[in-house]
């Protein structure tokens, strides 16, 4: 994971600390003594993440905060405040601002690295989400409502194996959300499948079950894939929070759970659930009958053809990796000819079915046209993608497709290639094309394969 991130603090040991550790992990970091000049910086920079001091001179952390969210440019940067200062009042006075989360000195190393990388993936995520939307006004559809910090109350799942516990979370949660508390993991799997919760919160309190399973199910399942999970957990077990993180959890909190901390965590990931679930519901009604193939449900090539550009632009601004795969149903003719067009059909919606269950959130998958499909990968090297690409093509092969007008089910296999991003005066034609190839020598090495493009 790559990402910018400023980092202000009047203080230049602190600056140089913080800036170290992010080194350390590969982020490209930029530096601000004063709040005006991190203001500049994020107006006229690219920036993924600001790490913001609150006592400064002239402005401090908190007037910056309220300046960069009511800006639209800058309103969806997240912000972490970094503070000596730990009473309740602060964490309200800057959830109150619009911070996004907090760090208190001296910075653990463990916490600043899991707040950063996880306000970071889902800024990814968000982005996507408006680079789809500024497409679809692109191409001329409706221009989207702007509702960026909704505050509808939330529905939260909490899932704690102690009634103790429970009373105490629930009495907290109370006044900004519904809660409803489940004992039984499993049972509460099924219960953040079938309704509609803003946020998952798993108490690591159970005598014989890993809450870590839990949260491996949640990220597995589609329905429940986008919903923001909170751990509670003991102080010390960074074993568990490193791996949880992995998992894909969006946040911890630490025992004991001081209830101030609990809701601004809780707010923050309720109003950036809100808010992706606007995008994600506003983007699908604007450009659905544009965009989209009516056979297979993915976006269509116009959309591709709008869409990869600005995919491209981005990236090559910031430096970033980009990888596409484009994939081709091996002896797609002969499943017409022997079956006719509507078991085809059948394929082809299966087969796309088949993609969007396998790629990433931020991927982009389109049908090509015919029964070739593309999926653009933001931040993914050729490497990375080959490694996707291939377990796309194991789940392909190793499942026959049940058809209903044919007898029997149908072995179906692929080809695919891959081609990434050259940052020097590359073009999306070009990109197209070197997939294309590789795509080719896959169709004559003997099908059924994946093969990467010549960097």
């Amino acid at each position: 994971m790559t990402a910018r991130i400023l980092v202000v603090d009047d203080v230049p040991a602190n600056v140089k600390l913080l800036e170290a550790r992010l080194l350390a992990e590969y982020f490209d970091v930029l530096t601000a003594g004063d709040g005006h000049t991190a203001l500049s910086l994020c107006e006229t920079t690219p920036v993924d993440l600001v790490l913001l001091d609150i006592m400064m001179p002239g402005i401090d952390g908190f007037e910056v905060c309220e300046r960069l969210k009511a800006n639209p440019r800058t309103a969806h940067i997240p912000v972490v405040m970094v503070t000596a200062l730990d009473q309740p009042s602060d964490r309200v006075r800057g959830l109150k601002a619009g911070a996004d989360d907090f760090l208190t000195k001296p910075v653990n190393d463990l916490q600043l690295m899991s707040r950063v990388k996880s306000l970071v993936r889902l800024k990814n995520v968000s982005d996507e989400l408006r680079l789809r939307a500024q497409t679809a006004q692109t191409i001329g559809l409706q221009e989207l409502a702007r509702q960026d910090r909704p505050d509808e109350p939330g529905n939260i799942l909490l899932v704690d194996g102690r009634g103790s516990s429970q009373e105490r979370l629930q009495r907290a949660l109370t006044p900004i959300a519904e809660v409803s508390v489940i004992s039984d993991p499993q049972a509460a799997l099924f219960e953040a499948a079938e309704n509609n919760f803003d946020l998952v919160i798993v108490n690591a309190n159970f005598d014989d079950y890993d809450p870590l399973r839990l949260c491996s199910q949640l990220r597995s399942l589609e329905r429940t894939r986008f919903i923001p999970i909170l751990l509670i957990t003991e102080q010390g077990n960074d074993e568990m929070i490193v791996r949880a993180l992995d998992l894909g959890i969006t946040d911890y909190i630490i025992r004991p759970v001081d209830p101030n901390e609990l809701v601004a965590r809780s707010l923050t990931q309720i109003r950036r659930k809100h808010c992706n679930d606007m995008l994600r519901k506003s983007v699908q009604q604007t450009i659905e009958l544009a965009v989209t193939d009516g056979l297979t449900g993915l976006h269509n090539r116009r959309y591709l053809d709008n869409h990869l550009k600005l995919l491209l632009d981005r990236a090559a601004a910031r430096g970033r990796p980009l990888s596409i795969c484009m994939t081709d149903i091996d002896r797609f003719k002969q499943v017409n000819d022997t079956y006719g067009h509507d078991v085809g059909d059948e394929v082809l919606r299966e087969f796309a079915g088949r993609i969007r269950a396998t790629v990433r959130g931020a991927d982009l998958a389109c049908r090509f046209g015919g029964e070739e499909f593309v999926v653009v990968m933001p931040d993914t090297s050729p490497e990375m993608a080959a490694t996707v690409a291939e377990r796309l093509r194991h789940i392909i092969e190793s499942q026959p497709f049940s058809i209903p007008h044919a007898d029997g089910a149908l072995v179906i296999t692929a080809s695919m290639g891959i081609a990434g991003l050259k940052l020097e005066g590359d073009t999306t034609e070009a990109l197209l094309k070197r997939a294309d190839t590789a795509l080719y020598q896959a169709k004559n090495e003997g099908r059924n394969r994946v093969v990467a493009a010549a960097a």
